[in-house]
């Protein structure tokens, strides 16, 4: 199921609700899609939206790749902070409150 949710009126955070359970923790998946500026008309997927493990909030990961060095798995993040993590915060803040929305929306007895 997708859902979205505006953040700003350039910027538009979609939903796609794990309703499989698998991977366990895992509660959905969040695009950006960006309707002006330079970006626009383009999408920046792979945000990943994970119940913590101590079963106390959630956490959002971003787009990495993953490749090898001399047998070893490293990761490679694919949108980093230019100088501080504030514009970082700001992605994880508007994904966990689009998220949020939905999930209340799922839970209200009209849906």
């Amino acid at each position: 199921m997708a859902k979205t949710h505006t953040t700003t009126s350039n910027l538009t955070v979609k939903i796609v609700v794990n309703d499989r359970g698998n991977p366990p923790g895992k509660l959905a998946d969040a695009e950006l899609h960006f309707s002006d500026g330079p970006l626009a008309g383009l999408k920046l997927i792979g945000f990943g939206i994970w119940e913590r493990r101590s079963g106390a909030g959630r956490d959002v990961t971003f787009p990495a790749r993953q490749y090898a060095v001399n047998g070893e798995r490293r990761s490679f993040a694919l949108l980093r902070p230019i100088a501080d993590v504030t514009a970082q915060e700001g992605v994880r803040a508007a994904i966990l409150a689009a998220y949020a929305e939905v999930e209340a929306v799922t839970a209200s007895p009209d849906a």
